[in-house]
């Protein structure tokens, strides 16, 4: 069972999702927060497997949540919901531990698999934000934490890069180019390390930027 707390200051929203939510047999949600100073404190002390935190809430926004609960290293994998007017704070997300970002709109399908992604350690990324992302990247210049120029790619380390910006797993990459998983591992590990960056979700950022996929 999948443990989802959402993190949502709009209540016909935050309801809305815990009913569709109940419609999974392996997804239940154990927690709700209206705010982010409360949401700090529900994360912490439930420890939940997926966060669903929407960006723009009263006391504490989701980017500050995120920031404090990485301070305090108790982060947990976490799916933002957005508007397509938080270009900036989306990037600032990422940049502090997000594993992807969905509309407010999405389809029960795909709020439901992206969580089954984020929880079983994949990243979630819908191209059509990520467009948005990266032209507020280029607005405000903010530079990634690695080497200024990263190692050339292989033509199957770009395949991997492009299947990861879909929010596939490891196991779906597997199977796609049939392949074992551990040699996909060892992929993002060579992928990871030429970018400079530590997670899936930098690479894929950095990857669109240096304009490989």
């Amino acid at each position: 069972m999948i443990r989802v707390c959402l993190v949502e200051d709009q209540t016909i929203v935050r309801q809305g999702l815990r009913s569709l939510l109940g419609l999974n047999s392996d997804v239940s949600v154990v927690a709700e927060a209206a705010d982010g100073e409360e949401a700090v404190d529900v994360i912490e002390r439930e420890k939940p497997d997926v966060v669903l935190l929407d960006l723009r809430m009263p006391r504490l926004d989701g980017l500050g949540v995120l920031r404090r609960l990485r301070e305090r290293g108790t982060s947990r994998p976490t799916l933002i919901l957005t508007t397509f007017d938080d270009d900036a704070m989306l990037f600032e997300a990422v940049r502090a531990g997000a594993k992807g970002w969905l509309l407010k709109d999405v389809s029960l399908e795909r709020l439901t698999a992206a969580i089954r992604t984020v929880a079983a350690g994949g990243t979630c990324i819908e191209p059509v934000i990520t467009e948005r992302i990266m032209r507020a990247l280029e607005r405000s210049n903010v530079a990634f934490e690695s080497a200024e120029l990263p190692e050339a790619l292989t033509d199957r380390e770009k395949t991997i890069l492009r299947l990861l910006a879909g929010g596939y797993s490891n196991a779906e990459i597997a199977q796609l180019l049939a392949i074992s998983e551990g040699t996909v591992k060892n992929h993002i590990s060579s992928v990871l390390s030429k970018l400079g960056v530590r997670d899936r979700t930098r690479a894929v950022l950095k990857a669109i930027d240096h304009g490989f996929i």
